[in-house]
């Protein structure tokens, strides 16, 4: 899975400079913001309108991350207003700063879900972890230690890193075309890794804005939350890829939300796709005995998993358990200790 081969191609070996911008097509700007965890970064860029800007995705809400921008507005943007920003989809990273971007004058486009997501998140901050959350992991069998001790910390808040958002946004939706730094692109509707995440295929050329839907050498995290307990993000995943995977062309260039632009979409796709449907098939032979999602990492990751990728393994861990159970392929019980342990049928 690590995109190497004859097929995809990284048309650049380097991102951007902290504060610069590379242009990867005429009028279309890469530009690299910092995260403050393993997955270190987030990619953004900027469509040329003319007389100003649209953006696509913005980072974390940080001091850190305004005085990059201001850096980037001021210098690479050339002190051209940002008329739109557009969000791919609800996450921290992608979203953080479009409330800050919109009190400047900036119209936000968004799917309705993205939107509804991101503000009603915003709007959400907790001191410690509520009584759904706690059961949520218990039910997931979270090891003992770190449950005790997330009981008692304040958990991650989205409003931590994300700009208050203002009432009012442009919905976007599948079939819509946008007309977007002097291109027409057609959204396409991707899912799994978020709900109603967008992705931007241009009419023009070969340009295709991916969000975290299509991304190199990772596979997206796609997990199931105490929000929608019994959701099945698997198979939202596995049903968008193979969709999406009937536009992809060898000459698309890629620009995802991480990692780098990239060619050779069609081999991409296939293997997230083969990706699931392998770790899945792992997954059910070691349900031969009863388990709990806490209990399944060995066989999804095939690495350990440190204390800091902890909650991401296991909520998709869970997503995966549950995909199985929906198909039918496991059973699952409560356990004494509250977990839902899965077993093969």
């Amino acid at each position: 899975m690590d995109g190497a081969g004859d097929v995809i191609r990284y048309p650049w070996a380097e991102p951007p400079a902290e504060g610069t911008a590379t242009e990867v097509a005429e009028g279309v700007l890469w530009m690299r913001l910092p995260l403050p965890m393993k997955l270190d970064h987030v990619n953004v860029y900027a469509l040329d309108d003319g007389d100003g800007w649209t953006l696509i995705d913005t980072g974390f809400h940080s001091r850190r991350t305004v005085g990059i921008w201001q850096r980037l507005l001021n210098g690479p943007l050339a002190g051209k207003p940002v008329h739109r920003v557009l969000i791919t989809h609800h996450h921290p990273d992608h979203v953080g700063l479009a409330g800050w971007f919109q009190g400047q004058g900036a119209r936000l486009l968004a799917t309705r879900t993205a939107w509804l997501f991101a503000r009603m998140l915003t709007l959400d901050a907790q001191d410690r972890p509520t009584e759904e959350t706690l059961t949520y992991w218990r039910r997931c069998g979270m090891d003992a230690e770190i449950l005790a001790k997330r009981q008692a910390e304040r958990p991650f808040n989205f409003a931590d890193v994300v700009y208050p958002m203002p009432l009012g946004f442009a919905r976007i939706k599948q079939g819509d075309v946008l007309r977007l730094g002097g291109r027409d692109w057609d959204v396409h509707i991707g899912n799994g890794h978020a709900p109603e995440h967008a992705t931007l295929w241009s009419r023009d050329d070969n340009l295709v804005l991916g969000g975290d839907q299509i991304l190199p050498s990772i596979s997206s995290n796609i997990g199931v939350y105490a929000t929608e307990p019994e959701a099945d993000p698997v198979a939202d995943w596995l049903e968008a890829c193979e969709r999406l995977s009937t536009l992809a062309r060898p000459d698309h260039l890629v620009l995802g939300g991480h990692k780098l632009p990239f060619t050779g979409l069609p081999q991409r796709m296939r293997q997230l796709i083969d990706n699931h449907h392998g770790a899945l098939e792992r997954l059910e032979a070691h349900l031969a005995e009863p388990r709990a999602a806490g209990d399944c990492f060995a066989p999804l990751f095939k690495r350990k998993i440190g204390e800091g990728e902890y909650g991401l393994a296991l909520v998709e861990s869970m997503a995966h358990c549950l995909h199985l159970w929906h198909e039918g392929r496991a059973t699952r019980s409560l356990r004494a200790d509250g977990a839902w342990v899965f077993q093969q049928v």
